[in-house]
């Protein structure tokens, strides 16, 4: 399942091993803080688990959306939207 991960982060070092975390998943950077990737329900919630650990719950969020093909297909993309360099194939072909 596509799964989105957003996060608002304030330490710069956590900020990084969250987003090398995410890397590690095999999620793709869409925007600085937001990455996109196929994970299955197991990897999910490990990420969040391993994520929840790195933060301060009290100062940052970590928002982790699963979304199905379908509802994924009715996502508007405006603006520069998707720098297709960063993200691959794989994933670019799920958008359209």
């Amino acid at each position: 399942m596509l799964v989105w991960v957003i996060y608002d982060i304030t330490e710069n070092r956590v900020r990084q091993k969250v987003s090398d975390r995410c890397k590690s998943y095999g999620l793709y950077r869409v925007q600085k803080s937001v990455f996109l990737g196929d994970l299955n329900t197991n990897d999910r919630d490990s990420l969040g688990l391993e994520c929840e650990e790195l933060i301060d719950t009290e100062r940052d969020s970590v928002y982790i959306f699963p979304m199905d093909e379908q509802s994924f297909k009715k996502v508007q993309l405006l603006g520069q939207a998707f720098d297709k360099e960063l993200v691959s194939d794989e994933v670019i072909t799920k958008f359209f």
